[in-house]
This record gives C-alpha cells, sequence and structure tokens, in this order.
C-alpha cells in the first residue's frame, strides 16, 4: 500500500513516515503543492495524505490537480479547524478531514478506513488496445503485425512517461497542467507545445490511423484521455 505525505512540517513527515513504514505502508513525501503533483504522477499512491498551508499552490488546488486524473483516496490532515475550510476541502473532493494536533492512533484508523473502501486494482497491469500491448511492469511496448506477430517498440523515455500516465488513467481527463508537471516538472505548466510533439510521436507508432486516433485522444483546451475502445 502505497501513501503519499504532503506537508512542510519535517516533524510531521518524520513521525507519519516512521509509523506508516513500521506498518507496512510504502511512503513517499512531498513538502510543496507543486512537488505533491509530481510525485503523485510518478508514484501512483493509494492515499494522500494532504496539508493545506503548502508552499508553491495551496492543498486546495493539489486536490483538484490530483481529481482531474485520478480518484485516489484524499485525507486532508490541517491546523485548520474551522468548518468553513473543512467543507471547502471537501468539496474539492477530499474524502476525510483530520485536525491538527491529532491522535496518530486516529490517524491510522482514518488511513485504514479510507484505503478499506478504495478499490484496488493491479500494481502494473498488462493494457491491451487495438494490437499495442503495454506491460507496465516490465515497461515494454510490442505490435502486432497482420498476421498477429507482436514486434517490440522503441519509445524514448519521455514518450514512455506520457504513454504510462495516460493508461494508468483509464478514460480519465489527465489535464495538460497535470502532464506536463508530471512529466518534465513544476517550470513547464505552459509549454504545451511539449505535449502536441510527444502525443504525435506516440500516435504514429501506436495508433491505426495517427490522424485520427481511437485511443490517444485530445480533449481541446483541457488535456488528454486514453480511451481503452
Amino acid at each position: 500500500m502505497r501513501v503519499l505525505i504532503v506537508d512542510d512540517d519535517d516533524q510531521i513527515l518524520r513521525a507519519l513516515r516512521i509509523n506508516l513504514a513500521a506498518r507496512g505502508y510504502e511512503v513517499s513525501i512531498a513538502r510543496s503543492g507543486p512537488e505533491a503533483l509530481v510525485v503523485a504522477g510518478s508514484t501512483t499512491p493509494d492515499l494522500v495524505v494532504l496539508d493545506l498551508g503548502l508552499p508553491g499552490i495551496g492543498g486546495l488546488d493539489v486536490i483538484a490537480g490530483l481529481r482531474g486524473w485520478t480518484e485516489v483516496p484524499i485525507l486532508v490532515v490541517s491546523g485548520r479547524s474551522d468548518s468553513a475550510d473543512k467543507v471547502d476541502a471537501l468539496d474539492a473532493g477530499a474524502d476525510d478531514y483530520v485536525t491538527k494536533p491529532f491522535a496518530i492512533d486516529e490517524l491510522l484508523a482514518r488511513i485504514r478506513a479510507l484505503t478499506r473502501r478504495a478499490p484496488h486494482e493491479a500494481e502494473a497491469p498488462v493494457v491491451v488496445f487495438g494490437p499495442v500491448t503495454v506491460d507496465l511492469a516490465r515497461r515494454t511496448v510490442s505490435r502486432a503485425d497482420d498476421a498477429g506477430t507482436p514486434h517490440p517498440l522503441a519509445l524514448t523515455p519521455t514518450e514512455w512517461k506520457v504513454l504510462e500516465l495516460l493508461l494508468r488513467n483509464p478514460d480519465r481527463l489527465v489535464t495538460r497542467q497535470q502532464m506536463l508537471t508530471t512529466v518534465w516538472g513544476p517550470a513547464y505548466t505552459t509549454e504545451g507545445g511539449y505535449l502536441r510533439l510527444y502525443l504525435a510521436q506516440l500516435r504514429k507508432k501506436l495508433e491505426p490511423e495517427p490522424s485520427r486516433p481511437r485511443y490517444l485522444l485530445t480533449e481541446p483546451g483541457m488535456g488528454y484521455r486514453f480511451s481503452p475502445g
């Protein structure tokens, strides 16, 4: 079970990391809003523990960014105790809210409850669409010819990152900002040309008709979507 902890308080990060790791959780950390989106995209956590007051962008914007492409459970852990803050976080897409200071036993119970309700997908599935087979565990891609014989395809590291992000979120909109932040970093959120270039390259390699894509779709003005068909 992978947990992403997002907080700029080193004491809280250390305490949560120790307690969760001792109970068998795989823990990743982020200390800012932009870093949270990058780490979430690269590690695909099963749960996000999120503070609201973060450097870069605030927790509510992180929730909005995550909800653009994933339904991962989000547990807000914040020093803001006002009911309006709780309502705002839950309305933005958070699943639960714990106020600081908190008892670690209560927090662990909330985490267990959320992860029990979360759908558990395969860690690294094999994705098949049209003549293409992508093994996310082995990081391999093949395309079958007309006789059904698979042939390996070579992808660049960046092409792989773009493709993996889309395939791990089938039928979900992945926003341009989320893709740029995850693949290239927070400094590249306005470089939409990068996405157009790499999607065009992927379509040439993977789509039956690259000019009329069936699987790697553009959502005009918003982002991209993988449609398994």
